[in-house]
């Protein structure tokens, strides 16, 4: 093993990353790694890729790759100029051809999501204009209707005095039922508020992987804080990447709304760095991380049988 390799090493340990969880940071595969921590640099495609790839390991692992090239300069072979002609114009393209067809895919989903939006703002802007013109109309009505119910004047003092008690018995009916159904709508009970609850958490087999689940909510809102250099990534039921899956750096969020694949699947590279909220509820670990190193930790949260109903 080369003083390079070494040194890679004991950067990638500290960090708490095993070769599996390089080789997806890095997308290089697990014996060319294998190969730069032992010096074996006869198995790597060409001396261009040597550099490229240890490049690649020491920004994963935290160090700087250029010093770190012109340190061990004399452990890594030299560039073949016809390495580099050959190597450099392949990679612009595939590059530019994936950003090109992202792009393509992304457009009219893009158009899609817009004509959604502007439909949405003229229904509310329609139902606000209803709401607000419907008191007025109402009070409209009522005013038309009390003056055409509107008794007559009596011809003389007598008949004013008994169409008088009888508009009164009348108003003091009337005054029975309104109050009779203010009582009604004071005697009905308001449903309690569900409030949402988080599991314990169930740890597998496997040490690492610690099961949760998420009942009296209809939201499954993923917010992870990032106190230090960490691997994180989410894939849903099926495996499927749903955030992009990187090294996070002290002070970022992670923030994706899980809701409808009612499941989430959370890979920490350091579960002590980093701390997660499920609807702003904060998921308290199983173990304390301090207790645990800095083996990568795998949490699972999804719906429980009220969620889903």
């Amino acid at each position: 093993m080369t003083e390079l390799g070494t040194r890679l090493k004991e950067a990638r340990l500290s960090k708490g990353y095993s070769l599996d969880d390089l080789q997806e940071i890095t997308k290089i595969q697990k014996r060319y790694l294998v190969g730069i921590e032992e010096g074996n640099y006869s198995i790597m495609p060409g001396t261009f890729y040597v550099r490229a790839f240890i490049k690649q390991y020491a920004e994963a692992v935290g160090l700087k790759s250029e010093e770190l090239l012109e340190q061990y300069k004399t452990e890594v072979p030299k560039t073949n100029p016809d390495e580099v002609t050959q190597a450099v114009p392949y990679t612009p393209s595939r590059r530019t051809s994936r950003n090109s067809g992202k792009v393509m895919e992304t457009a009219p989903k893009f158009i899609v999501a817009l004509f959604i939006i502007v439909i949405i703002a003229v229904i509310w802007f329609l139902y606000s204009q209803k709401v607000q013109n419907t008191p007025e109309q109402e009070k409209i009505e009522q005013s038309q209707f009390e003056y055409d119910q509107k008794p007559t004047p009596p011809v003389n003092q007598d008949d004013e005095e008994g169409e008088g008690g009888s508009a009164g018995g009348a108003n003091g009916e009337t005054t029975d039922e309104e109050g009779t159904g203010t009582d009604e709508q004071v005697d009905e009970e308001e449903e309690p508020e569900v409030k949402q609850t988080i599991s314990a958490g169930e740890v597998q087999a496997d040490g690492v992987t610690t099961n949760y689940t998420l009942t009296g909510s209809e939201t499954m809102n993923l917010r992870i804080v990032i106190s230090g250099d960490t691997w994180v990534g989410i894939r849903n039921a099926t495996g499927a990447e749903q955030i992009p899956d990187r090294v996070y750096k002290s002070g970022e969020e992670v923030i994706f709304d899980a809701t409808t694949n009612a499941y989430a699947r959370i890979r920490l590279g350091d579960a002590r760095n980093a701390k997660v909220f499920v609807n702003d509820e904060e998921l308290v670990y199983v173990q304390n991380p301090q207790d645990r190193g800095k083996s990568t930790q795998n949490i699972v949260i999804q719906f429980g049988e009220e969620a889903a109903q």
